[in-house]
């Protein structure tokens, strides 16, 4: 890890959150761009701006709203975060999963991540969930991992093993629920960029040769922190539009498509995280 942070910084977080609910949340969850609505369910709600958190980063990216929501979904204790901090604005690694270190000293035990990406498997249709079975981590295999530098000991190992990042419990339970409720979901490898640009044709043939279905450039160094601490994983991708992978495709990505089609699949989000929740 680096030194950005101490565990004193976690902990006056964690202290200005316990300090505004009562609520024990057991299960936080991170929204990306577009998804923001699920924590407009959250029942028994307390809303933080990130702003007044000692700490804490704020994105300006479009689509994050910059604010931490306590409640309950689904009768269970929940910390839900509308938007996270990008690698890409020029925030450092420790910045970028400040948030997980804090959710997990406030004590929860499943983190469920959610993000926006391009579909890089042609069977993919833009609206589709995709339920993340594995990650590929470009910018870490770069040096930028969250876990560079000193470790702290208090929050997990030096050399955490990453073989099943993605719990497999909850990844079948997501399964039957989103089954259930006839919703299609789609499964598959999300790689991790540095962004903000987007990607090249030449970009993508290479990240489909590598196995990669998915393409964002968010949620693995959170995952990687979680993991880190022992905090057992959930991944979705909201696939907001499928990459021109061959160069046919004249229509250029922008951010705007992504967070229309983000507000689109919304609601199956909402309806396969609650299910998840209830059937924990």
């Amino acid at each position: 890890m680096g030194d950005t942070y101490s565990m004193t910084d976690y902990q006056a977080a964690a202290d200005l959150i316990r300090g505004r609910t009562a609520i024990d949340p057991k299960v936080g969850l991170i929204l990306g761009t577009g998804l923001g609505e699920i924590a407009e369910t959250v029942q028994d709600s307390v809303v933080i701006p990130y702003a007044d958190i000692p700490g804490f980063p704020h994105s300006g990216v479009a689509g994050h709203a910059g604010r931490m929501v306590v409640g309950r979904l689904e009768g269970r204790p929940v910390v839900v975060l509308q938007g996270r901090a990008h690698y890409y604005e020029g925030y450092s690694m420790d910045q970028v999963t400040f948030a997980v270190r804090v959710l997990q000293v406030l004590g929860i035990e499943i983190l469920i991540v959610t993000n926006a990406a391009g579909g890089i498997n042609g069977s993919f249709v833009a609206g589709d969930i995709m339920l993340i079975t594995d990650h590929i981590n470009l910018i870490g295999m770069g040096g930028a991992n969250p876990l560079r530098g000193p470790n702290l000991d208090a929050l997990g190992p030096r050399f955490p093993d990453m073989s099943v990042a993605y719990d497999e419990k909850l990844r079948s339970l997501a399964r039957r629920v989103a089954q259930k409720a006839e919703i299609v979901l789609q499964e598959g490898v999300y790689v991790c960029l540095a962004g903000p640009s987007f990607e090249t044709p030449a970009d993508l043939r290479f990240l489909r040769v590598i196995g990669a279905d998915a393409v964002g450039m968010s949620t693995v160094p959170e995952v990687i922190a979680a993991r880190h601490g022992g905090t057992r994983v959930l991944g979705f991708s909201g696939i907001t539009n499928m990459t021109p992978v061959d160069g046919a495709m004249s229509a250029s990505t922008n951010h705007e498509e992504v967070l229309e089609v983000g507000r689109m699949l919304a609601p199956k989000m909402v309806a396969v995280i609650r299910g998840v929740l209830s059937g924990l």
